[in-house]
Parts: structure tokens; C-alpha cells; sequence
């Protein structure tokens, strides 16, 4: 994807991977993290953020240009936030507010844990908490069933129930548009990574709750106007009721920085400005 405002690129070497970075902007750090989302479906995003702030994405380990040393080793929610902390630090424009989504909310949750004095503002839109969830038995089947299809070969299957477990809805067409033609090594790579060795470990976090609870005046957690009822949306509500805090709304559903980048830009700057 190409960005409308210059990029300027890194790698940088942390136990075990090599971290693809991008920087745009200048001003407050931002730093921008899915998991297993890469960093360019986050680029518009981060174009209209950086005309006022220094914006940082990355590829997460195991994903397109961040490539671990043993590609057959797990990937932790605690390792994402050890690696997006070295980058905060690697560039040292911190502490910075934090945009984690679904999956790289969760790993926003564990770096605030972690390491709370790189962050100012953490925002976990939509993180995939199943443990906090009374069918969180029925939910871990339902993943383990995932992985199983995709070990089996049917990588198509394997999203199908991925997105059936979610509650997210797409017509058949526009899957098979999206998922069903031709890969690219990095995308085959980035697919098998996410179902062997990365949603098991994501799923089945465990938030320390009385260390999030200390940090609430810096935590905002997101949900999207267009999510409700959703896996994502139930687990964001069920967090924010455990640390008695509101639930923001951002425009869109779980892909709402994608659906509608500027919109959602002018309202992650109401929340971290």
C-alpha cells in the first residue's frame, strides 16, 4: 500500500524476531498495533494521524516483515508488548498514547501491564477476551476447532469459523473476494503464524485485572458503534464492567479505522489529545 505522506521505515533487532517498523509525522507519539494485523491496512489511518502526531506502526512477529528466528514458536501477548515497548523506545519519542486493535488490544492491555511508564493513553478497541466471559469453555472449543480446520488443510474453513465465532457477517461473494484468491508467500506465511502459533496464546490471555485497575485513568476501551453484540464487543463491555469504567464508542464495527479512517481519526484525537 502506498502511504500519501512520506514513510520512513526500520527493522529492529529484539530477542528472538527482527521488527518491521514505519514512522510518519512529527509531534506526540502515537503508536498503532494489531495482531495479527499488519501495518498496512493501518496506513490511512496513520496518514491522517500524522499531521499532527509522530505515528508508529509495525508488523507484529511472525506477520509479513517481522520475522522471528524460530517460525515455529509461539507468540505471546507479554512478548508483542516486550517488542512494541522496544520500538517506543528504539525511536524515543515516549511515552506514547497506544491504539491496540483486536488482538493488538490485547497486546496494548499486556504492554500497559508491563511496562505502564511508555504508555500515557492506552485505547484497547475491541480486544478478544474470552476468558472474561462466562462461555469461555464453549469459546476456547470454538478456537481449538479453528486451529483443527486449518491444520487440516482447509484454510478457507478455518476462517469461515474464525468469523463465525466472532459474529462477524460478510457476503459470500465479497469472502471469497477477500479470502479466496491466490496468496502471496507472506500472506500464507502471516495465515499460518495467526492459526498455529498466535490465537491460541491471544485467546486464552488472562488480563491481570488489579494492575489494569491502577492504570484506569489511562485506559480507554473501544468498542464499535457497529459491534454490538459481537464475541468483541460482549468481551470489551466485560472488561470495562470488571474495572468500572465506560466503554468509548468509535465509529464503524471492529474494522471501523479501515471502514472510515478520518472519522475514526477525529475521534481517537478526542480521546488521546
Amino acid at each position: 500500500m502506498t502511504s500519501s505522506v512520506p514513510v520512513a521505515s526500520g527493522t529492529l533487532a529484539v530477542p528472538g524476531a527482527r521488527l518491521y517498523y514505519e514512522l510518519r509525522g512529527s509531534g506526540p507519539l502515537v503508536a498503532i498495533v494489531g495482531a495479527p494485523m499488519h501495518s498496512a491496512p493501518f496506513a490511512p489511518l496513520a496518514d491522517l494521524l500524522a499531521a499532527d502526531h509522530r505515528v508508529l506502526t509495525m508488523d507484529p512477529r511472525g506477520h509479513f516483515g517481522s520475522v522471528p528466528d524460530d517460525p515455529d514458536a509461539d507468540s505471546s501477548p507479554r512478548q508483542r508488548a516486550d517488542d512494541l515497548a522496544a520500538l517506543i523506545r528504539h525511536v524515543d519519542a515516549g511515552p506514547a498514547a497506544v491504539l491496540g486493535s483486536s488482538g493488538g488490544a490485547v497486546t496494548t492491555l499486556a504492554l500497559l501491564q508491563a511496562h505502564p511508564q511508555l504508555v500515557h493513553t492506552a485505547v484497547a478497541h475491541e480486544p478478544p477476551l474470552a476468558q472474561l466471559l462466562d462461555d469461555r469453555d464453549q469459546q476456547s472449543a470454538a478456537n481449538e476447532e479453528t486451529i483443527a480446520t486449518y491444520e487440516s488443510g482447509d484454510t478457507l474453513g478455518a476462517v469461515r469459523r474464525f468469523m463465525a465465532n466472532a459474529g462477524l457477517v460478510m457476503p459470500e461473494e465479497v469472502f471469497l473476494q477477500v479470502f479466496g484468491g491466490e496468496k502471496s508467500p507472506e500472506e500464507v506465511g502471516s495465515e499460518r503464524f495467526f492459526y498455529l502459533h498466535e490465537l491460541r496464546g491471544t485467546a486464552g490471555w488472562v488480563p491481570d485485572l488489579d494492575a489494569l485497575r491502577a492504570t484506569t485513568d489511562r485506559l480507554v476501551i473501544g468498542i464499535g458503534e457497529a459491534s454490538a453484540g459481537q464475541f468483541c464487543d460482549r468481551t470489551s463491555r466485560a472488561l470495562a464492567t470488571e474495572l468500572k469504567i465506560e466503554p468509548v464508542v468509535f465509529p464503524g464495527g471492529h474494522g471501523g479505522f479501515m471502514e472510515n479512517p478520518a472519522a475514526f481519526a477525529d475521534r481517537l484525537r478526542e480521546v488521546i489529545d
